[in-house]
């Protein structure tokens, strides 16, 4: 009997952290509040558990936090400056500049490839790791979300990630604790998306 209060006990737990998951924009951020390292750790913990084929875990985690983040903003910038050409904009300049100092931390989410695994499954992977950190942090009561803006797609940025050529930069998850609420997200109908195959 405690066993299966137990499990019920559970599977309300993590349907409720699923179904409250949300993106928390550095707008929201409560400025100054430091999230624990230890937090960050457990993220970064639990991501680690993400399935990935013939185990090759392909997630690379750079992490930038106090002085940390000043240096990510300083080099992102410069990147940007250096290689947009005709693209540059200065508002995109200024906020590479701004966003990471508005955040506790600052996640740089790499995947190191493997030349005897199909390229999606190790996106994927990457990207089952990413949700295991988005769903730890809405336990813990904190704010993040991922982007794949800024420096993202420029190759000259690998290079401060550890990254190589064949490897990938797949952005940025920005922490900090929410000052501001996200509002209530409510997807399609679920109903929509399922085809039920029987026989």
């Amino acid at each position: 009997m405690n066993g299966s209060m137990e499990q019920t006990s559970q599977v309300q737990v993590i349907n409720e952290i699923i179904e409250k998951r949300r993106s928390t924009f550095t707008s929201q951020f409560e400025p100054g509040k430091v999230i624990p390292d230890e937090i960050i750790y457990q993220l970064l913990f639990n991501a680690n558990q993400a399935p990935n084929h013939k185990l090759t875990e392909p997630w690379r985690f750079t992490v930038f936090s106090g002085n940390g983040l000043q240096k990510l903003a300083d080099q992102q910038a410069a990147i940007y400056k250096a290689h947009a050409g005709t693209k540059f904009k200065q508002g995109r300049y200024d906020s590479l500049l701004i966003t990471p100092m508005l955040c506790s931390h600052v996640i740089a989410i790499g995947m190191k490839r493997h030349a005897d695994i199909p390229e999606m499954e190790e996106i994927a992977a990457v990207a089952c790791a990413v949700q295991n950190i988005y769903l730890t942090a809405t336990a813990y009561g904190i704010g993040g979300y991922w982007s794949t803006g800024g420096i993202t797609f420029y190759e000259q940025a690998k290079s401060l990630f550890n990254l190589e050529a064949d490897d990938k930069l797949m952005g940025f998850f920005n922490l900090g604790y929410a000052r501001v609420p996200s509002a209530v997200r409510t997807p399609g109908a679920v109903e929509e998306k399922i085809m039920w195959v029987r026989e």
